[in-house]
């Protein structure tokens, strides 16, 4: 019985292009591979993987999985 190898690298899609990450990252190390192209500081973004929000806190624990859509967008406060 063979087991297929896990590939080092995974492929996510982010509404500022494509991201390749290795296997097994998670959502904080995906928004600081993006935060160049966003010219913010990680507070400053709100984040949703597959549609779902995910909270600043959670951002460690969510493991991404190759073609996940990560989404990174301004949170919206209001009065």
């Amino acid at each position: 019985m063979s087991t297929a190898a896990q590939p080092a690298t995974i492929q996510i899609r982010t509404d500022h292009g494509p991201l390749e990450l290795s296997a097994g990252s998670n959502l904080a190390q995906a928004l600081d591979a993006l935060l160049p192209r966003l010219n913010k500081q990680p507070e400053q973004v709100a984040t949703a993987v597959n549609g779902q929000f995910v909270s600043r806190g959670a951002r460690s624990d969510h493991i991404l999985q190759d073609g996940d859509a990560v989404l990174c967008f301004s949170p919206i406060t209001g009065g």
